[in-house]
C-alpha cells in the first residue's frame, strides 16, 4: 500500500501542478471556463480522496500504524520526530490541502464568471501545493525522509 501511495503521490503532484498552470492561464488569458478544465479540477480531486484513503489505511493499519503497529513502549508521540511526523503533521497536512483542494474545485463550480472561476481554483490549489510540498517525507528529510518512489 506504501508504494500505491507513492505512486499517486507523484500523479497527484502531476494533475495538480496542471490545474495550477491552467487556472492560472485561464485566468490571466480570461479564457472560457471549459469542460476539459472541470475534467482536469475533477480528475486531481478524485486522486486526492483516492490518495487520502490509502494515507488512512497506512496510518492505521501500516507498519507504524496507529492500529497494527502502534507506538512503541516509552516513547511520547510529541516528543517522537518520527512518530509525530506521520501521526499528526502529515495527516493534518495532508487534510488541510485535500480541504483545499475540494473547495477549489467546488469553487470553479459556482455559476459565477469564468476568470473568477479560474482565480479561486489558482488559490486554492496553488495554497495546496504549498501544503503537499512541505508535509511529503521527501528523501532530504532527516528522521522522516523516505524514498522516492
Amino acid at each position: 500500500m506504501l508504494i500505491i501511495h507513492s505512486i499517486l503521490r507523484w500523479l497527484l503532484l502531476v494533475l495538480l501542478i496542471s490545474s495550477i498552470i491552467r487556472s492560472y492561464s485561464g485566468w490571466q488569458s480570461k479564457k472560457a471556463f471549459t469542460t476539459s478544465d472541470r475534467k482536469l479540477f475533477l480528475y486531481t480531486l478524485i486522486t486526492t480522496h483516492i490518495n487520502f484513503l490509502v494515507g488512512l489505511y497506512l496510518l492505521f493499519f501500516g507498519t507504524f500504524g496507529i492500529i497494527s503497529g502502534g507506538l512503541p513502549a516509552g516513547v511520547e508521540l510529541m516528543k517522537s520526530k518520527f512518530f509525530r511526523f506521520f501521526w499528526v503533521e502529515h495527516p493534518v497536512g495532508m487534510l488541510i490541502a485535500i480541504v483545499l483542494i475540494t473547495v477549489g474545485n467546488a469553487m470553479a463550480k459556482k455559476n459565477v464568471g469564468d476568470a473568477i472561476k479560474f482565480k479561486k481554483a489558482f488559490w486554492f490549489f496553488f495554497i495546496a501545493l504549498i501544503v503537499i510540498l512541505a508535509t511529503i517525507p521527501w528523501p532530504f528529510r532527516e528522521i522522516v525522509g523516505r524514498p522516492w518512489i
